[in-house]
């Protein structure tokens, strides 16, 4: 099944057979509000602090995926998760009472793409019949864990972007079962990409270069073009990033301007939502591709499109001790049932 220097090409394709998205107060009153399954009231979602709120987002879309696809915990074999707080606590708090294997991850906001990545090829390898993949993340509890917490009141540059407060789960099939939402005929995993930048209010500039290279990679390993793809939806570059990764492709004569979707940029209105780049974090990519990308599969208005969430591997210590950040961003194609 392997495909090129970095990509798989499912011979048996699994199948995405149920999803579910959960987002916080602003992202509910965004663009795509109404297509979301569950819209918190408060931020807090009843919890105590911002990390147990971010914890019940997982819980909860888990739940939720879960009663789409009438199946219980025991039947799932393996949990692909992470989050962007230290150690993964969103995540180890979140779902260890569904007492299922686990493989914690981490890629930042690339982690929706790693799970489902890693996901298909542990059903498509025969490892298991489903597993379920499932991230978040928390406008407070990022802003605590890698910037200043709320209360500091610091300004943000427009360069910045806003963290999606949202969790989505996936749960993925070697059979279509009833209902099956898409199936993933391939991967391309990512590189760690560093191109110097240090700068954690311009997330977007600096995952960019690993969004071009993952999307460049993919079009060699498959032999395809950019519109091969109906959509090449990156996940968290935003208004900034967008045009980084125009011009990186267009370097190597490559021109996604037609195909182009970013996930940051569709969560938020740009104008009356004061998100300045636009979204980013692991709920991002994830809840946009449960609610909007594959309902657009479903209904047949797009037939296949490739899926880049992009990460920023840093991290507080990192970053105080002058180190610049990295970028990784994972691709998987989706299409139609």
């Amino acid at each position: 099944m392997m495909q090129g220097k970095q990509s798989i090409a499912f011979e048996k394709a699994p199948y995405i057979i149920a999803s579910a998205s959960i987002v916080g107060t602003k992202e509910g009153e965004g663009p795509l509000g109404k297509l979301f399954d569950m819209v918190g009231e408060e931020d807090h979602f009843g919890a105590d602090n911002w990390e147990d709120a971010e914890s019940g987002l997982q819980k909860d879309a888990v739940y939720l995926a879960l009663k789409k696809a009438n199946r219980k915990p025991e039947e799932i074999r393996y949990l692909f998760a992470g989050d962007l707080l230290g150690q993964s606590i969103a995540t180890s708090f979140g779902i260890m009472n569904y007492q299922i294997p686990v493989f914690g991850l981490y890629g930042a906001c690339s982690t929706c793409g790693e799970a489902l990545s890693l996901g298909a090829v542990t059903v498509a390898s025969g490892n298991a019949t489903r597993v379920l993949c499932v991230t978040s993340s928390h406008f407070a509890s990022a802003e605590k864990e890698f910037r200043f917490p709320l209360e500091y009141g610091n300004q943000r540059p427009l360069s910045a972007s806003w963290t999606v407060t949202g969790s989505g789960a996936f749960i993925i099939s070697s059979e279509a079962e009833k209902n099956a939402r898409a199936k993933i005929t391939g991967i391309t995993t990512g590189k760690i990409i560093d191109y110097g930048l240090k700068d954690s209010m311009n997330m977007g500039a600096c995952m960019a270069p690993a969004a071009a290279d993952t999307i460049y990679q993919n079009l060699v390993d498959f032999g395809r073009k950019p519109e091969d793809y109906d959509r090449i939806i990156t996940g968290d570059l935003g208004h900034v990033g967008q045009l980084a990764l125009y011009d990186l492709l267009l370097e190597k004569n490559i021109d996604i301007g037609k195909q182009h979707m970013d996930c940051g940029i569709e969560m938020f209105d740009q104008e009356s939502q004061d998100t300045h780049a636009g979204g980013s974090g692991c709920g991002c990519a994830a809840t946009v591709l449960s609610a909007y990308i594959l309902k657009q599969i479903e209904e047949g208005t797009w037939k296949r499109i490739l899926f880049v969430p992009t990460g920023a591997l840093l991290s507080k210590t990192s970053f105080n001790e002058g180190q610049t950040v990295p970028g990784i961003a994972h691709g998987v194609v989706i299409g139609g049932v």
